[in-house]
């Protein structure tokens, strides 16, 4: 069994800028610290830390020889400033969830809103607080939530595939179909073959009545999946006489 990803901690990269122009032009030493994990034996990613000392922004993947040549190990800035700033993350997205979980909303906006002062990119959080407007039904708030994350392609890859799939059974519950069907187009543009989402799709369409785009979106599905069986139930519901929603 494979152990990566691994977390390598904090790096520094030091690059030269040019300061000025013409006779005035000088070098100036400019540092920044990148957050490292190591992904497999030969690839490494880094993202930058922003202002609070944590990870946030654009990751790049690099091979090994161009991570090591390039970045230097900073364990103790590591240790002294993005540790304590991950572990208050942390424990502001648990207060968050523990306060979604138990009905108080307000308390989950409080705590899911600090996580963003810290790391305003923050999948957990942005899908957290998402979900907390969805389910008050704020609509104008939760539209920026859901117009950020769209822009956060990390937030449909696979490590966030348990809160992906919970904001988009809440967006649907609370009948926000439409902004449901952006959130699922857009996790199609980034991962195609993934059965579940069509599935999910397919939901909403028959929610809104568009029995003609449930069904091909179950048929996608099914294409992917021959054997998943609830979108065979749900195909063959849907082709029944009069099952279109209207």
């Amino acid at each position: 069994m494979s152990n990566f990803p691994q977390i390598l901690g904090v790096y520094s990269l030091e690059l030269d800028a040019d300061i000025g122009s013409g006779g005035t032009q000088s070098k100036h030493r400019n540092l920044t610290y990148w957050y490292a994990r190591q992904l497999s034996s030969s690839e490494f990613e880094v993202q930058p830390l922003n202002i609070h000392h944590v990870p946030s922004g654009v990751r790049s993947v690099l091979a090994e020889m161009d991570f090591l040549k390039q970045y230097t190990p900073e364990p103790s800035y590591y240790r002294i400033h993005t540790v304590p700033a991950l572990d208050t993350l942390s424990r502001k997205l648990k207060m968050g969830d523990d306060a979604f979980i138990s009905g108080d909303l307000d308390e989950a906006e409080r705590q899911f809103i600090k996580a963003l002062m810290i790391d305003d990119k923050n999948v957990d959080a942005n899908y957290g607080l998402g979900e907390v407007y969805s389910e008050q039904k704020d609509f104008d708030k939760l539209k920026k939530v859901l117009d950020t994350l769209l822009g956060i392609s990390e937030a449909f890859t696979y490590e966030h595939r348990q809160k992906f799939n919970q904001f988009g059974i809440s967006l649907r519950k609370n009948g926000h179909y439409d902004e449901s069907i952006r959130y699922y187009n857009k996790s199609l543009e980034i991962v195609e073959d993934d059965e579940n989402v069509y599935f999910n799709l397919a939901r909403v369409y028959y929610e809104k009545g568009l029995n003609d785009k449930c069904v091909s979106s179950l048929e996608q599905a099914l294409n992917l999946n021959p054997e998943f069986i609830e979108a065979q139930k749900f195909l063959k519901y849907c082709r029944k006489p009069n099952q279109a929603r209207t």
